[in-house]
């Protein structure tokens, strides 16, 4: 799959497996991460900070982020701070990034959101 997805493409979309398949090529990457800019590419992995007033904020948007993750069965990195959050997607069984860790993206974008 070489198209771009929209935010609501994304939002509504689920994780499959991705054992046997290759990573998003870089050019894909490039242009699939304009649907989610405050995202940011930092090699093989799709980063964002999110703020929060206070640590208890930002834990419970750590436990609406694990919500996400087991529901699509797809696992991020976090560092957690004094109100923030950094979140770290990537596919580890294929060694780079893949559609699903825009689809958790962008759902994780959507629970900050409201």
């Amino acid at each position: 799959m070489n198209r771009v997805l929209s935010i609501e493409q994304l939002r509504s979309g689920r994780c499959v497996p991705m054992k046997n398949r290759a990573p998003m090529s870089s050019a894909h990457i490039d242009e699939q991460i304009h649907v989610l800019p405050i995202w940011a590419r930092r090699g093989e992995v799709l980063e964002r900070d999110y703020e929060f007033a206070d640590y208890a904020r930002a834990i419970a948007f750590v436990n609406a982020v694990a919500e996400v993750a087991g529901q699509e069965n797809h696992h991020p990195e976090m560092l957690v701070g004094r109100g923030r959050v950094r979140v770290h997607y990537t596919t580890h069984e294929i060694g780079g990034i893949s559609i699903n860790d825009f689809i958790c993206a962008a759902k994780i974008d959507a629970r900050y959101e409201s």
